[in-house]
């Protein structure tokens, strides 16, 4: 696949790689207590921010939106958005790497530029997320009006749209409901007792590999014979159109004179439409829209330049996610993308490195809180509710030396060793709470492999159990968790200990799986270890700092 190249590309290959992972210092928590937890603002680089969440939301986001500067020359008051092309490129790659990361199976990712970039960062993604994953370049038209003092008027921003794994997108990627305009088609004229129909032509273009038997003449209800159009054929053969017409699907037109067309029930019609790629400023608004948005909540205040109105936020949204699932901003900028989220039933993450994080994205976070009725709060019937917590960057897990922060707790550490371990997010309901034991990961595959074993013949059954490929246990000794805090006792590995560890593990539901036990020291010899089935790994040597 041809690939993107600009100055310091191979650095910024390995840039998110070198990026620490660091503390999430939660500040204060807004609204309902308990469902504060679901949606998180950051205050911090993105790039760093983004790091720091992998251990806890990896492969879990559903959907999300980013509007990066656009490295157009007209930096605005929020953003460096005068930055050389290189370093433009050099800067989003790494934050792309990560957001993929973070980005579920089935999850999608949309990015609005404009034709200074767009084409570039078209190429860049198709080099992160797989060409094959490219889901559709929206134009969104991000104004009504023409500009007069410049050759041409660009009225349009790009929307990309890239897919973690295309082909699982399509299935759970949510249609856009009928306007009343396109229901507005479907008529009854025939009283027909299946409903109303809508009327499409029943020829098709005779292209390389249409059957000879989709050429014939028919005779209408009046006598009139028509052939298909030059260049054109029916769609279907003689047998089955006569049967179209039996079964009262064809349509000649009320006096039986008409060329024929096929009837489209509106009860077999799927619900909704499939998204274009146009998208008017009529339907999703336009950014004057989103200023006068902002200037409402914000009385006297100068706006972002390019804010984006929520209605583009809630179409995007509708398609891309269901209530309850996890969307993500790292360019949050106004705070648009989370309170749209907010409104829409989603859970969320909004990361936002400048001052106006807590000057400009809290305070609207607050207000939709408090059920604030712009925006698209009446078409959702919005009525305020939930709760979000407010988190900065803390200090890097790890110092210069690969040592762990004093301030890191047991959880927080089990998370980054979960991630290293298995790869996935962890989550504290796979093991138990109060115990070393963080849960135990099981790999499948979705065939067997070949075995040594003697043929023996084909079963003629398809079986679509998973095979398992490896299961193991993780258990972590660290800050105490066995109610010991000396250093030399509940976090080393002894005798005591490892009997406390098999006893635990007997209690779970694969107690036949090996053990990876973390912990600061080792005081048992390879034979004991091997028949224990233990692996040990040394803190903070065996974690990964980077």
């Amino acid at each position: 696949m041809p690939t993107l190249d600009w100055l310091n590309r191979a650095t910024a290959f390995s840039t998110a790689a070198q990026v620490p992972y660091r503390l999430l210092d939660t500040v204060s928590t807004h609204g309902n207590q308990h469902q504060a937890h679901d949606n998180l603002l950051i205050q911090g680089d993105n790039l760093e921010a983004l790091k720091a969440l992998l251990p806890f939301y990896r492969g879990q986001v559903k959907c999300i939106f980013i509007d990066p500067p656009y490295n157009t020359q007209s930096a605005f008051e929020h953003y460096d958005d005068n930055l050389e092309h290189s370093q433009w490129l050099s800067m989003m790659l790494p934050r792309l790497q990560l957001l993929r990361e973070l980005l579920a199976e089935d999850g999608s990712i949309w990015v609005t530029i404009d034709d200074n970039e767009g084409h570039y960062l078209k190429v860049l993604m198709d080099e992160v997320f797989g060409r094959r994953n490219f889901v559709a370049n929206v134009f969104w038209q991000k104004t009504h009006t023409r500009e007069n003092r410049t050759d041409i008027s660009a009225v349009h921003d790009h929307l990309l749209v890239m897919a973690k794994n295309r082909d699982g997108w399509k299935e759970v990627r949510n249609m856009l409901p009928s306007s009343e305009e396109q229901l507005e088609r479907f008529t009854n004229p025939d009283s027909d007792p299946r409903g109303n129909w809508a009327s499409l032509p029943a020829h098709a273009k005779a292209e390389k590999g249409r059957r000879e038997a989709q050429f014939f003449t028919i005779t209408t209800p009046s006598g009139r014979k028509i052939d298909p159009p030059p260049g054109r054929c029916w769609l279907y053969t003689e047998p089955r159109f006569l049967e179209m017409v039996r079964d009262g699907r064809i349509w000649f037109g009320e006096s039986g004179n008409n060329a024929p067309r096929v009837k489209k029930f509106l009860s077999e019609v799927q619900e909704g439409l499939v998204p274009s790629t146009l998208w008017l400023h009529q339907e999703v608004g336009t950014n004057g829209k989103a200023k006068a948005e902002l200037v409402a909540l914000f009385p006297g205040e100068t706006p972002f330049s390019t804010p984006k109105p929520e209605a583009l936020l809630q179409r995007i949204l509708h398609i891309a996610s269901n209530p309850g699932d996890l969307v993500l901003d790292s360019f949050l900028g106004s705070g648009t993308t989370a309170a749209v989220a907010h409104k829409m039933g989603r859970r969320w993450i909004g990361i936002e490195m400048g001052e106006h994080a807590a000057t400009h994205c809290l305070p609207r976070l607050e207000k939709v809180i408090a059920g604030e009725q712009g925006g698209i709060s009446s078409a959702v019937n919005w009525q305020g509710g939930g709760g979000f917590r407010f988190a900065r960057l803390g200090a890097p897990i790890f110092d210069a030396h690969g040592c762990i922060h004093p301030d890191v707790r047991f959880a927080t550490l089990a998370a980054f060793v979960w991630q290293q371990e298995t790869g996935t997010a962890f989550d504290p309901a796979l093991g138990r709470a109060g115990t070393p034991w963080l849960g135990t990961h099981s790999v499948f595959e979705s065939c067997s492999r070949l075995s040594d074993k003697a043929e023996v013949p084909i079963s003629l059954e398809i079986s679509d159990a998973p095979v398992l490929r490896s299961r193991t246990a993780y258990y972590l000794l660290f800050n105490g968790i066995l109610g010991d805090k000396r250093p030399a006792s509940g976090n080393v590995l002894t005798r005591a200990v490892l009997d406390a560890l098999l006893a635990l593990h007997a209690t779970t539901p694969h107690p036949e799986a090996p053990l990876v036990v973390y912990g600061e020291a080792n005081r048992l010899g390879p034979e004991t270890l091997a028949r224990a089935r233990v692996t040990f790994k040394h803190i903070p040597y065996d974690v990964k700092a980077r």
